[in-house]
C-alpha cells in the first residue's frame, strides 16, 4: 500500500494538482491515526473486550476500501506500457473528464517508445534485473539517491520516536491520569492531522523543494529546543534523599533523578506536598511492562497515596514545559513538509518503466530506517542521554537538509515525463532544469501507432 498508492495517484493525476492528490494520501494516514486514537479512547474503558471491538472495527474501512479498489481502472501509463493504447486513451479521457487529451497522451506514449527503443538497441541491458538496469543509468542513480535520502531524513529526524514519546512529554508537564494521557496523545495526533492538511495548499503554492527544506529547518530547530529543554531539566533535577533497602538493584546507587532516568529500568518515587514541593525522593526499579508502578519499594502499589507519585521515563521539574513546547513545534514543522513530501516526490521522479521498482526500493529504505530508529532510541538515550539523542537527530537532519538543498530539484508544474530530465544534468537542485519540448530524443525513427491506430513513423524533434 505504501508503495502502490502514491505511484498510482501520481500516474493518474493532472500536472497542476498532482502534488496535492498524492499528499492527500498522507493526510488520510494522519486522519486514520487521529480516528484510531479517538476509537481507542472510547473502547479503553472496557478493559476486557475493548481491544476486540477496536480490532474488529478496523475491518470495516478495510472492506470499504477493498470494494472501491474493484472499480479502479489501471493507470493510463501502465496501459500504454502493456500495449493497450486505445484503453489507455479511454481511461485518460474518463479520469480527465474531457475528450481532448491528445497532447498529454502523445507525451506519455513518446516517452514510452523512447525507452522501448533504448532497450531494443541495448539487448544486454534489457536482460539485466531491473535493479541492475536502474544502477546502469546515471540519471536514475541520482533520482534514486534523492528519493532514498528523503525517506532516510524523514526517519532519522525522529518522527516516530517523537510520536511514541508524546505521552512522556505530557507526563513531564504534570499529568498523571492514564486516561487523560491517552487523550493528550490523541490531541498530538490531531495536531499532526491538521497541519498535514496544510500541505495540500502549500505543495502547489510554494512547491515541493521549498516546502521540504522549510519544514526540515523547522524540525531541526524544534529538536534543538527539545534537547535544550531536557538539558535545563537535568540541571534542575531533584536529588535522591532516601535510599531504600533493596537487594540486587542498581537503582538505589543513583543520587539524582536525572541519573536515575538514564537507566531505563529505574524510576523516581517522590512525595509532592504541593506548597512545599518535592520531598522524600528515591530511585526504585521499574518496568516497561508496568510503567505506572515501581517493581518494588514504597511506590510498588496499584493505588498510590495522594501525596506519593511515581515518575517513569521523566523527572518532575518546573522547566518541563520546554520539551513540551518543542514537541508541539516539531509536529507543526514536520507535518506539512517532511511528512508527505518524501512520498510525493518519490512518486514523481522515476521513469515509467522502473517507477514501481524504484519506489519499492525507496519505501524499503523508509521502513528499514523506521525500524532502526525505533530500536535504537532506548540504547541511544542510555549511551548519549536524551539531550545527546535529540541533538544527534538534529545533526543528522541538518546534514540531510544541506544535501537536499544541493540535490533536490523542483518538480512542481512538470509532467512525469519532464521530471525525468531533471536528473540528467548536474547534481544541483537549484540549477537542475530541463526543457522537455526541446529535449533531444536519442533516435530518428521509432515504430509506433498514430492517433488513428495505424502504423506510423515518429520523427525526431531535432
Amino acid at each position: 500500500m505504501s508503495t502502490t498508492i502514491p505511484m498510482y495517484v501520481a500516474e493518474c493525476s493532472p500536472i497542476d494538482i498532482r502534488g496535492r492528490l498524492v499528499s492527500f494520501n498522507i493526510v488520510m494516514v494522519a486522519c486514520g491515526q487521529f480516528v484510531a486514537g479517538i476509537t481507542g479512547g472510547m473502547f479503553a474503558v472496557d478493559e476486557r473486550n475493548g481491544w476486540r471491538y477496536m480490532l474488529g472495527l478496523s475491518g470495516i474501512p478495510s472492506f470499504i476500501q477493498f470494494m472501491g479498489f474493484i472499480f479502479m481502472p489501471e493507470s493510463p501509463r501502465w496501459l500504454i506500457v502493456s500495449r493497450q493504447e486505445e484503453k489507455a486513451r479511454r481511461v485518460l479521457q474518463s479520469i480527465r473528464g474531457q475528450l481532448d487529451i491528445d497532447d498529454e497522451y502523445e507525451n506519455i506514449k513518446v516517452n514510452y517508445l523512447e525507452t522501448q527503443h533504448e532497450h531494443e538497441t541495448n539487448p544486454f541491458r534489457s536482460k539485466m534485473p531491473v535493479l541492475c538496469q536502474m544502477m546502469s543509468h546515471p540519471s536514475l542513480r541520482r533520482a534514486l539517491a534523492v528519493g532514498c535520502l528523503l525517506h532516510i531524513v524523514q526517519q532519522v529526524a525522529g518522527i516516530n520516536t517523537i510520536m511514541y514519546y508524546s505521552s512522556t512529554f505530557v507526563k513531564m508537564s504534570g499529568v498523571r491520569n492514564n486516561d487523560v494521557l491517552h487523550w493528550f496523545s490523541t490531541l498530538t495526533a490531531a495536531v499532526n492531522f491538521i497541519f498535514t492538511i496544510l500541505s495540500l495548499y502549500l505543495v502547489e503554492k510554494i512547491g515541493r523543494r521549498l516546502l521540504t527544506l522549510t519544514s526540515l529547518m523547522g524540525t531541526i530547530l524544534s529538536l534543538v529546543l527539545i534537547a535544550v529543554g531536557f538539558h535545563v531539566t537535568s540541571l534542575n533535577t531533584p536529588k535522591v534523599t532516601i535510599r531504600e533497602n533493596l537487594q540486587n538493584s542498581s537503582c538505589v546507587t543513583y543520587s539524582t533523578c536525572y541519573d536515575c532516568m538514564r537507566n531505563s529500568g529505574c524510576g523516581f518515587c517522590y512525595m509532592n506536598d504541593g506548597s512545599t514541593g518535592i520531598s522524600n525522593t528515591s530511585c526504585l526499579p521499574g518496568s516497561q511492562q508496568t510503567p505506572w508502578i515501581a517493581s518494588s519499594g514504597r511506590c510498588n502499589a496499584d493505588i498510590l497515596p495522594d501525596n506519593l507519585s511515581w515518575a517513569f521515563d521523566y523527572c518532575p521539574s518546573t522547566f518541563s514545559w520546554m520539551p513540551l513546547v518543542g514537541l508541539i513545534l516539531y509536529i507543526v514543522s514536520f507535518s506539512p513538509g517532511m511528512g508527505p513530501m518524501p512520498w510525493t516526490i518519490n512518486s514523481e521522479i522515476y521513469p515509467t518503466w522502473t517507477r514501481s521498482s524504484a519506489i519499492s526500493v525507496s519505501t524499503f529504505t523508509n521502513w528499514t530506517f523506521y525500524l532502526a530508529s525505533s530500536l535504537s532510541f532506548i540504547p541511544l538515550t542510555e549511551t548519549l542521554s536524551r539531550v545527546g539523542t535529540f541533538l544527534l537527530y538534529a545533526g543528522l537532519s541538518l546534514f540531510g537538509a544541506l544535501t537536499l538543498f544541493i540535490w533536490l530539484p523542483e518538480t512542481k508544474g512538470r509532467s512525469l515525463e519532464e521530471v525525468e530530465g531533471l536528473f540528467a544534468g548536474q547534481w544541483c537542485g537549484v540549477g537542475a532544469k530541463t526543457d522537455f519540448n526541446t529535449k533531444t530524443i536519442q533516435y530518428v525513427h521509432i515504430r509506433g501507432l498514430n492517433r488513428d491506430g495505424r502504423d506510423s513513423e515518429l520523427e525526431s524533434p531535432e
